[in-house]
């Protein structure tokens, strides 16, 4: 099935929040990407996205967030617009998946071994 990524928007550089010295524009990046999971709802998004190989239709959230339709389709938009999911078109229905890159950035951006302690 041929699947049109729509929403894949590359992460801007972050560095590790341990980094000598952040630019003004890796901060900001490294803020847009904790606003976006700022919200216990995106964040079992990201984990039940994190838990599967494959896509998951929008409309598989609502019930296993117990939210309305709105409510998913805003916290998707936000996690998508942030770079974190991929957003594919199949029919009428969006499919969502974790981007890969955004793991690999999130990942650097958390690292803090050696930072203290």
């Amino acid at each position: 099935m041929d699947m049109t990524t729509l929403s894949s928007m590359p992460i801007a550089c972050c560095q590790p929040l341990a980094s000598e010295s952040l630019t003004d524009d890796e901060a900001a990046s490294t803020a847009a990407l904790f606003k976006a999971l700022a919200d216990p709802a995106r964040v079992k998004i990201v984990n039940l996205l994190a838990r599967t190989d494959e896509p998951i239709c929008a409309c598989d959230f609502e019930t296993a967030l117990k939210l309305s339709q709105p409510t998913v389709s805003h916290h998707l938009r936000k996690l998508a617009d942030a770079g974190l999911l991929r957003r594919e078109q199949r029919g009428k229905w969006a499919y969502f998946s974790i981007n890969t890159d955004a793991v690999a950035t999130l990942a650097a951006v958390a690292d803090l071994n050696g930072a203290c302690c």
